[in-house]
């Protein structure tokens, strides 16, 4: 009798636990670039808008300026090094971004493949990006990986940077195919040519518009990979 009810005290628990964590929001960490903390004075940055929408706990760890690559160990804890931007927790999603301004800033987009090979190899299996994605994963942490905004063709500064955006991108969609537990989620359809809208003044991050329409993509991912049970304020 005693064996009897302590199975069912236990089952209880577990129940009750299941319920709890069902009923609780979802946790997520966003780490990136400026991408990601764009327009947050107005709180319309993309944090602000998926803990709106999802109705989540979301923690921002986001640095403008960050870089896979910083060498600086002070400034590269305080975030400056996207990879330390990382912090262990009970997160279900980690949405991250980066890898931009190891080519713009390191190496000008020209003459990347080195610096290109250091953020992720070919194969898509070593380098500072799957590195840090393995490392969320291994704490169970489903990962959205989001790709950067492409220019309207209306003189951007990085206009020159296309090609090798576009060849890092494609290195990281390859990595997430090798993972169900990792989504890309690409941008680079988003932007009309010719229109600037999605863009700032600066033609480089995103406007209000475009932090929306990337958390619309970024929020549909989540809705197509959350576990059975989980919920979120945007599919309910």
């Amino acid at each position: 009798m005693r064996l009897l009810l302590a199975v069912l005290a236990i089952f209880i628990y577990s129940f009750q636990i299941a319920m709890a964590q069902e009923r609780a929001p979802m946790r997520v960490l966003v780490m990136g670039d400026s991408f990601m903390t764009s327009n947050g004075s107005a709180k319309q940055a993309v944090p602000h808008l998926l803990a709106r929408q999802l109705g989540a706990r979301v923690k921002s760890t986001a640095v403008s300026g960050a870089r896979f690559g910083y060498q600086l160990p002070l400034t590269g804890a305080l975030g400056f090094n996207i990879a330390k931007q990382y912090r262990k927790g009970n997160w279900d999603y980690v949405v991250m971004n980066g890898g931009g301004n190891d080519l713009w800033l390191g190496c000008g987009c020209t003459r990347c493949k080195k610096r290109l090979n250091r953020l992720i190899s070919p194969d898509g299996t070593a380098g500072h990006v799957p590195d840090t994605v393995k490392r969320a994963r291994r704490d169970g942490a489903r990962v959205i990986y989001v790709g950067y905004l492409r220019s309207p063709g209306l003189g951007s500064p990085i206009e020159h940077c296309r090609k090798v955006g576009d060849a890092l991108e494609a290195r990281i969609s390859v990595m997430a195919r090798q993972d169900p537990g990792v989504s890309f989620v690409s941008l680079a359809d988003m932007v009309p040519h010719g229109d600037a809208s999605f863009h700032g003044l600066d033609m480089i991050h995103p406007s209000p518009k475009g932090s929306q329409a990337a958390t619309d993509r970024i929020i549909k991912a989540i809705i197509a990979t959350r576990r059975p049970g989980q919920k979120t304020a945007a599919s309910n």
